[in-house]
Parts: structure tokens; C-alpha cells; sequence
């Protein structure tokens, strides 16, 4: 028995005495106004490490904690991070913190353009960030015009969330609207969105900003040319929400409207927190619905993504799954009529604000070229725009292996779905014009007589005309007294495009630390398996704001009537374009990198990348149905006589491009606050897709494509002092081999065709700065932009004379001219107020004057947006927000097209030809008018 009691004795001992040795540590977080910092990352190195995150009175807690001497580290966003070492005694612990506003996050920790995470302020690099706060500044109409927030970022988001185009530094050349993150990455966590980009298929089609992104980081340049995938030009990675100990999230509703009234409906959400045991969580997403910001008779946009990760932690890392799931439809916007080269404005009664000149929503089956024989039609309504759909995830793992080794590996698989149901152009075409009628068939046969127009929904008679003396230069004539809107038609084709991709992407890094170095090596690699299909019809509708859609027949007296569209006003099936390819492209990568530390304040960065890249694939060769009355072998419809369709040869090609590039940067650390850098770097840019699928048109693929060589220079200055922040860079960049064609309209032969590629140069010269002014604690100014001089060196344009014969063709020299789409000044100034739970922020966005084009005879004229947003904190879970862009509703124009005409470009607009035809209408695309949303925010 006293065995027992001496045994139950020493347990208890044991047990209290275990429970002594461990004891907690609690804290408070506050800014320095005294006010609790909510959402900090509290990180304590036990092994393992654990972490917390303080609540809304800015408290956080570790209990359990074995006595001893250990590091904390308190971070967040906007502030400076701070290290403290505490000593754990039998006793509990309470500390207070207060952590110092870090204006321009310039000691925040950036993980983008590095292979090895460091603040702002050591890196060489020029970096910017955007957090959770300036993100939800920002009304949601798409990925582009967030990142119009970035100084030296030219965003054009005027076709809506997609088909936009972000560049940098004059690294543009090649980023067209169809392809318009041409040089640049668009990452999410440090992965490529996709690897490819061809014409209409773009990384901005599978990206979607909602509150699972944290912040964003931003890389100009520089040392792109060695961490990303060929994307010399910049990266801009959108960082997800981080782990947190305890359970909380967010709610956000908005709603609002847009343009001339039109409502928009979004519900955003996001949960995370710790599943036990060192398991973590995150989870949400959003849907939304909306008419869109300009006057369409269907929704323009609706859909969503869900997003989600499961995070392991242990003593030498983590390990983290993850996956993303978007389905959306949206659409994109093309351009207005505008007459007066010198001034622009509206012409035909078109809005710069509110007119959308797109096709009404409609049902067609139009018959597959593909598959004529088996009687397979696609469906085809512009209501669906563009159908976007991306299924992706991935593992992302850290792990120390010891003696200061460690090891980090990133892989992703995806597959993506792009279907295109959309119009493309809306020229004008006057019903004078052979070339509406060529466009019925292709001259097979030609319509001449009496042509009648009926409004394809109620079959009642628009118009009624006479067109049998236009060959002889006399307009068609009006039977009636009924006439059709402008007195022509809209030139425009319906733009079918099924594309998919199934990807497999990775990086991996060993990183080694040893005396003054900090060396990377590392392989990166992609796989992508693609398909494309294009398939375009000529379609009738009126020229006027609302397009309707038009029912056309050629009604000669004694003779039988002939349709020349389909019941919904389609016509030509299948016969204006024709693409039917297939590739695979392999990206592999070897890099590395050293940050060797010279001195206290002193380090050179060095970095390798070697990059071998290869296409392979093939074109379908095509050729127009043969058959006497058309597909369906009535004489009496012409819209199914010219049907284009695969002949059964196909062009292959098989090309390898390899290349390398190195980047060498060096930072002098002048004091804790303040470093200057600089840095020099030679890049590459491989083609893309587009460049077989758009190029060789039933034309063997003879050749490779041209590697283009980047060459930039940067040099430096951040600071950050008690209310003032800053960082400044003067640059030279300099874009060589840049492959130049112009999509062009044959109206003898109908068809549409690229130029011969010319290989031109570009050199941009500029400073650009970003900089942040707290006068007073709750008071700041935000002042970034841009000043630089963007010259086409070396730039001759093709002048194929308006037809696929080259006996007629020649090639202007425009070298020396200012470089097309490059503004010399960019401006953004916020102003920021915040108190006793009001908030407010105006916010003025300038883009100066840009050419139009290569030769430089058409200016896109300066234009100010507005943004201003007020919001008020209710308690600590519940907060409203009003936020209204572009408040003045600016008609400032984002792009230029060219002539109002159908299959012409913005580099036909020469000089000699606005002289010879200065009242002749043109086709601008507007920025997006005003929109107002009002959100409800609930965090926990």
C-alpha cells in the first residue's frame, strides 16, 4: 500500500512538475495611435513553429509552452515587422507591441522576382505591392484595372475584364489586343495562370481578384528575365490569404450599377483556420451577376471561382494542397464610331459611354467545317461571350534539410476550356458596298436585285432596295419609304472559338546558405497540351446603338426568292475563317542565383537562367465546300454555299528555342531605411502559338519564329523616413527582333489574312517613382507614376495595298518615331483619411497622350478618371463602403482601330490617308464608364 501511495505521489510530482515547465505567453498588438492591430502574424520558433494571429482587440495567445529562450516575429501588411526574444520561466508572460506603419511596404518581406524571400528594401529589384486595403479600393472589372494602381504599368482594361493588355517600360510591342500580356506573367502563388497565350486566349481569361488574394506583388522588368517563364517583361503574382490560428474570415456583398443604370450583383467569401494537430485552412471564393458597364439586351457577365488550400506544418517546413475551380462566363467590348481625327466624337449617334455596337443575343447552328459530314452544328448566341473554365491544383512544399540546406517545390496541373461566342468588328458597311454582298458567299452567287431586310425577330420589313447599280458607281436605291438605320449595316462575323489546354507546371529550388552567400539552384518546366478551333460567319444587323439582327433575302420579280442569311441573319457559314491546329509546348529551365553579401550594407545579386522551349503541332489546310445548292443542296440558300472545311493535308511544325539569360544586380544598404540599387539584364522572348496559327494559313510553316532580345538597364532609390516613403528608378529598356504583321480584309477575294512579319526595334528611356505622405496619423498621400520617352528606333511597316497579291505591296519606313500605345506620362494620386472607424480615399488616375499608331498620324488624346470611395466601420465585425470610378464618367479613349471599315487596321491610318479622307469615321474604344457599388462587409 505504500508502495502505491509513494508511486501516486510521485506521479502527481511529475505531472506538476511538467505542467511548471510549461506556461504561456500573451500578447497585444497595437499601431501608433494606440489602436489593436487585428489579423497580425505572430510567429514563435518552436520546433515546430507555431503561429497565432491577433484578434479583433489585437490579442493573441500561445499556451503549453516548455520553458526557454525564443524568437517572435509579429508582421503585417502596412507595417514594420518587428523581432523580440523572449525568455520563458515558470511564470506567465505578457508583452505589448507596437508595430510602425510601413508606408510603401518597403520592410515587408516580397517573394516575387527572388528566389529567396527579403524585404523590399535589400532587394535590386524594382518591386511594388498592393494590399488587401488598395485591392478593395478598386471596383471588380477584372485583373487589368487593379493593376492600373502599379506606377509604370500600362493597363488597357476598355474591353472589360478580359481582352485586356498590361506592359511595362516599353516592353510592348508584341502585346496586341488579342494577346496583351504578351511579355509579362500573370502569376497566382508564384505559378504561372497558363503558360500559353495565343490570339484570344490569354492568362486574364482564367483570373479572377476576390478575397482570397491577400496582396499582390509586382516586378517591372529587371529580374524577370531569370525567375519567370519567358516573360522578360514583368511579373505580377497574386499572393493568397495566409494561414491563421484561429477560425475567422469575411463576407462581402456588393451591389451597384453601372453606365447608364445598369445593375451589378456580387457575393465574396473567405474562411480560414486551424484544423489541429499543425493543419491549416483556407477556403472561399465569389459569384456575381451583371448587365456590364456599357447597353447590351443580355447579361454580360456571371459566374465564379472557388478556391481552397490544406496546409501541413512541421518542424523543417510545410507542406500545402491546393486548388482552384473557376467557371464564368463574361464578354468584352469592341469598339465606337468617332468622327474628327484632330478631336474625336461619336459619330451615327453612337455614346462614348454607353454605346456597345455588339450583336444581340440570338440561337444559331451553324454546321461544323469540321464535321460536315456527320451533320455537326455549333451553337452560337453572343449573349455567352466568352466561357472560360479552368480546374487546377497543386502541391507546394518547403522543407530545411539541414546544415543550412533547404528545399522547395511548386507544381501545378490544370485544364483550361475557352469558348468563344462573340461578335468581331463592327464596322460600318454601307449598303452601297459590293462588299456586303460579296460576304453572303463569297460571290457564290452574287446577290443583285432587290435585296429585302426584315428584323429577325418579328419578320416585319425593315427596308426593301435596289443594289443593281452599284457596279457602275451608283448607290443602291430604296424601293420604299422604309430605311435601314445610317443606311447600312454593321460588318461584323460571329466569332466562334473552342480552345482548351491540359498544363503541367513546376518549379523547384534548393537553396544553400554558406558564409556571405545565399546560393539557388533550381529547374523550372512546362507542359501544355493545346487545341484550337475559329470558325467565323459574315451576320446582318443594323448600324445603330441596339443592333438588331436582320433577315435578308434577294426577292427579283418572276424569279424565286434566295436567302442570303439563315432565319436568325447569318450568312456565310463558315466561310470567313477557318482554324483547326493542335500543339504542345515544352518550357524547361535550369537557373541560378547567388546573393553574395560583400559587406554590411553591400550585396551583388547574380543570376543565370538558361530556358529551352518547343513547339510542336500542326495547322489543318481548308478549302470551301463544293457542292451544287450548298450544304443542303437548296439553290434557292446561299448562306451555306462556301463553308470552309479541312482538306485533309495539315502543316506541321517542329521548332526548339533555346536561349540565355542572365541578370546582375547590386544593393547598398545606406541605412536601416533607405538603399539605393541597381541592375542589369538581357532577356528573351520566344514566340508564342499565335505566331504558327495566325502566320501560315494554308501555307507551309517554312520557318521558326524570332527569339526577341530585351535589354534593360535600372537604377534605384528607396527610402523610407518617419511620414514620408519613396522609391524612384531611371531605366533604359530595349526591345530587339520584334515580329510585326497587321490582320487585313482582301475584298476581291473575301478573305482575311496577316502581312508578312517585319522585325523591328523600340528603346524607352524613363524614371518612374512611388512615393507615400502622412503628414498627419490618419491623413496620407499616394503619389506614383511615370515619365519616359518610348521610340520605335528601327520600324517598317507592311503595306499589302488592300490585297492577298503581293506584285503591289511595299513597306514604309517609320524609324525614329514615338512608339505606338506608350504614353510619355502616367500619373496616380490618392488621398487617404481614416478615423474613429471613417474612412475615405479620392483617388485621380492620368494617362497622357499616346500614338495610335506605327506612323504616328493619330493621336489618342490625354484623358483624368476619378475614383473616390467612403466607407464607415460599424464595430469589429461589420463595415459599409461606397465606391464610385470613374465619378466625371471620362470619355477618354484607351485604343485605336482605324478606319470605320471592315478588316482594317489602326497602321493603315497613315498620314496620307486621314489628308485624303478627313471627314471619314474611325473606330476608338472608349474606357469604362462610371460604376457605383455599395458594400457590406462581415469579418470574424
Amino acid at each position: 500500500m505504500n508502495q502505491i501511495k509513494f508511486l501516486a505521489q510521485l506521479l502527481i510530482m511529475a505531472n506538476a512538475l511538467f505542467i511548471c515547465a510549461q506556461t504561456s505567453i500573451n500578447g497585444t498588438v497595437k499601431d501608433s495611435n494606440g489602436t489593436p492591430i487585428t489579423g497580425a502574424n505572430i510567429t514563435l520558433n518552436t520546433k515546430p513553429t507555431v503561429h497565432s494571429t491577433t484578434d479583433a482587440l489585437g490579442n493573441f495567445s500561445f499556451t503549453s509552452i516548455k520553458k526557454g529562450t525564443y524568437s517572435l516575429t509579429i508582421s503585417h501588411l502596412g507595417y514594420r515587422t518587428i523581432e523580440d526574444s523572449i525568455l520563458v520561466d515558470s511564470s506567465n508572460t505578457t508583452h505589448t507591441y507596437v508595430l510602425n506603419t510601413d508606408l510603401l511596404n518597403l520592410h515587408t518581406v516580397v517573394v516575387t522576382g527572388t528566389f529567396n524571400p527579403r524585404t523590399q528594401l535589400e532587394s535590386s529589384t524594382s518591386i511594388s505591392t498592393l494590399t488587401a486595403k488598395q485591392i478593395k479600393q478598386v471596383s471588380p472589372q477584372g485583373t487589368a484595372s487593379l493593376l492600373q494602381n502599379i506606377p509604370g504599368t500600362y493597363t488597357d482594361a476598355s474591353a472589360g475584364e478580359v481582352f485586356t493588355r498590361v506592359y511595362t517600360r516599353g516592353i510592348s510591342a508584341a502585346a496586341e489586343d488579342d494577346m496583351g500580356w504578351y511579355y509579362v506573367s500573370l502569376q497566382e502563388d508564384g505559378l504561372p495562370v497558363s503558360l500559353l497565350q495565343h490570339s484570344y486566349y490569354g492568362p486574364d481569361l482564367f483570373h479572377r481578384v476576390d478575397l482570397t488574394t491577400q496582396k499582390v506583388e509586382a516586378l517591372r522588368g529587371g529580374s524577370a528575365s531569370i525567375t519567370a517563364m519567358n516573360a522578360p517583361g514583368g511579373v505580377y503574382n497574386f499572393i493568397s490569404r495566409n494561414n491563421t490560428e484561429g477560425l475567422s474570415g469575411e463576407i462581402q456583398t456588393q451591389n451597384g450599377i453601372q453606365g447608364e443604370g445598369n445593375p451589378t450583383h456580387r457575393v465574396d467569401a473567405v474562411l480560414g483556420g486551424a484544423l489541429g494537430n499543425n493543419w491549416f485552412f483556407n477556403a472561399g471564393g465569389h459569384y456575381r451577376y451583371e448587365d456590364g458597364a456599357r447597353n447590351t439586351d443580355f447579361t454580360f457577365s456571371k459566374g465564379g471561382q472557388f478556391k481552397f488550400d490544406v496546409t501541413k506544418e512541421n518542424a523543417h517546413g510545410y507542406f500545402k494542397l491546393y486548388a482552384k475551380y473557376l467557371n464564368d462566363y463574361t464578354n468584352r467590348y469592341n469598339g465606337v464610331a468617332a468622327t474628327d481625327w484632330n478631336n474625336p466624337k461619336p459619330a451615327f449617334g453612337q455614346d462614348f459611354n454607353s454605346t456597345a455596337l455588339l450583336m444581340p443575343a440570338f440561337k444559331a447552328a451553324i454546321p461544323d467545317g469540321r464535321y460536315l459530314n456527320e451533320g455537326v452544328t455549333n451553337t452560337f448566341d453572343p449573349s455567352q461571350g466568352v466561357h472560360a473554365k479552368d480546374l487546377a491544383f497543386g502541391f507546394d512544399l518547403f522543407q530545411n534539410l539541414g546544415n543550412n540546406w533547404s528545399v522547395k517545390n511548386n507544381i501545378k496541373f490544370s485544364s483550361k476550356s475557352a469558348n468563344w461566342q462573340t461578335s468581331i468588328s463592327n464596322a460600318f458597311v454601307s449598303i452601297s458596298d459590293p462588299t456586303v454582298y460579296y460576304l453572303v458567299s463569297n460571290g457564290n452567287p452574287f446577290p443583285v436585285g432587290q435585296i429585302v431586310f426584315r428584323d429577325a425577330n418579328s419578320g416585319s420589313e425593315l427596308a426593301r432596295i435596289d443594289n443593281s447599280g452599284i457596279f457602275n458607281g451608283n448607290p443602291s436605291e430604296y424601293l420604299t419609304n422604309d430605311r435601314l438605320p445610317n443606311d447600312a449595316v454593321l460588318g461584323t462575323s460571329t466569332w466562334y472559338k473552342d480552345n482548351a489546354s491540359d498544363e503541367i507546371m513546376q518549379q523547384l529550388t534548393f537553396r544553400k546558405k554558406h558564409e556571405n552567400h545565399d546560393l539557388n539552384l533550381g529547374l523550372a518546366s512546362g507542359f501544355s497540351d493545346t487545341s484550337v478551333f475559329t470558325q467565323g460567319s459574315f451576320a446582318f444587323s443594323t448600324y445603330e446603338n441596339n443592333p438588331r439582327m436582320l433577315q435578308v433575302t434577294l426577292e427579283n420579280p418572276n424569279e424565286p426568292v434566295l436567302a442570303l442569311s439563315d432565319s436568325n441573319g447569318v450568312s456565310n457559314y463558315g466561310g470567313l475563317f477557318f482554324t483547326n491546329s493542335r500543339a504542345t509546348a515544352t518550357q524547361l529551365a535550369a537557373f541560378a542565383n547567388d546573393q553574395w553579401k560583400l559587406s554590411d550594407n553591400l550585396e551583388l545579386d547574380l543570376g543565370l537562367r538558361f530556358e529551352s522551349i518547343k513547339h510542336k503541332g500542326s495547322n489543318d489546310r481548308f478549302a470551301p465546300f463544293n457542292q451544287s445548292g450548298g450544304l443542303d443542296g437548296d439553290d434557292n440558300t446561299a448562306y451555306d454555299n462556301n463553308i470552309l472545311q479541312p482538306t485533309g493535308e495539315q502543316d506541321n511544325f517542329n521548332y526548339n528555342y533555346n536561349y540565355l539569360s542572365y541578370s546582375t544586380g547590386v544593393n547598398y544598404k545606406i541605412t536601416n531605411d533607405a538603399a539605393l540599387f541597381g541592375r542589369f539584364s538581357k532577356g528573351h522572348k520566344a514566340p508564342e502559338l499565335n505566331y504558327y496559327f495566325n502566320n501560315f494559313s494554308n501555307v507551309p510553316i517554312n520557318k521558326k519564329g524570332e527569339v526577341q532580345d530585351i535589354n534593360q538597364i535600372e537604377l534605384g532609390l528607396k527610402s523610407n523616413l518617419k511620414n514620408l516613403s519613396f522609391t524612384t528608378t531611371l531605366f533604359w529598356s530595349e526591345l530587339k527582333n520584334i515580329g510585326v504583321t497587321n490582320f487585313e480584309f482582301d475584298g476581291d477575294t473575301n478573305s482575311i489574312f496577316y502581312t508578312p512579319i517585319q522585325f523591328n526595334t523600340s528603346r524607352t528611356v524613363g524614371l518612374e517613382w512611388e512615393s507615400v505622405y502622412a503628414p498627419l496619423e490618419n491623413f496620407a498621400f499616394r503619389f506614383n507614376g511615370i515619365f519616359q520617352d518610348p521610340k520605335a528606333t528601327k520600324w517598317n511597316v507592311y503595306d499589302a495595298a488592300g490585297s492577298v497579291d503581293m506584285s503591289d505591296d511595299s513597306t514604309t519606313d517609320f524609324s525614329g518615331n514615338r512608339l505606338a500605345f506608350n504614353p510619355k506620362l502616367m500619373l496616380n494620386l490618392t488621398t487617404e483619411y481614416a478615423r474613429n472607424g471613417v474612412s475615405s480615399f479620392i483617388k485621380w488616375q492620368y494617362m497622357g497622350k499616346r500614338e495610335g499608331n506605327a506612323a504616328n498620324a493619330f493621336q489618342l488624346a490625354a484623358y483624368s478618371i476619378f475614383n473616390a470611395g467612403l466607407g464607415y466601420q460599424f464595430n469589429k465585425h461589420i463595415s459599409a463602403n461606397i465606391i464610385a470610378t470613374n465619378v466625371l464618367n471620362s470619355d477618354g479613349l484607351a485604343n485605336f482601330f482605324g478606319a470605320n471599315s471592315f478588316g482594317a487596321n489602326a497602321n493603315g491610318a497613315t498620314p496620307e490617308y486621314i489628308e485624303a479622307n478627313p471627314d471619314a469615321s474611325f473606330i476608338v474604344v472608349p474606357v469604362l464608364p462610371r460604376a457605383t457599388l455599395l458594400q457590406l462587409n462581415y469579418s470574424f
